[in-house]
């Protein structure tokens, strides 16, 4: 499966931004979906998940409350919305797929990954 993330930007504290990830070449709807976040010099974490329908979703501490992940599996698309954005969400966000039922955290459960998109918070 490709995946083709997009949507990302710079914004200001406190604002909000969407992220998309479309999907191509796989049954999206047999995959879990996550979201990662990147920035120079640390590992990729975890930032959010959600299961093939929609069904179950879970989150990093540090996001939730904040961030929500969707799918729509007739556009073949994650989403993630994020609000009052902070300078340390500052990163390249990647969108990832994994093809067991479950949701994991570690990055190396994904065997799919999208290019990552740039979001930058100004404060």
């Amino acid at each position: 499966v490709q995946l083709q993330a997009s949507g990302g930007g710079l914004v200001q504290a406190g604002d909000s931004l969407r992220l998309s990830c479309a999907a191509s070449g796989g049954i999206f709807s047999r995959y879990t979906m996550g979201w990662f976040r990147q920035t120079p010099g640390k590992e990729r974490e975890f930032v959010a998940a959600i299961d093939w329908n929609g069904a179950v979703t879970y989150y990093a501490d540090s996001v939730k409350g904040r961030f929500a992940i969707s799918r729509d599996n007739a556009k073949n698309t994650v989403y993630l919305q994020m609000n009052s954005l902070k300078p340390e969400d500052t990163a390249v966000y990647y969108c990832a797929a994994r093809t067991t039922a479950l949701i994991a955290t570690p990055p190396s459960s994904y065997a799919y990954w999208g290019q990552g998109t740039q979001v930058t918070v100004s404060s």
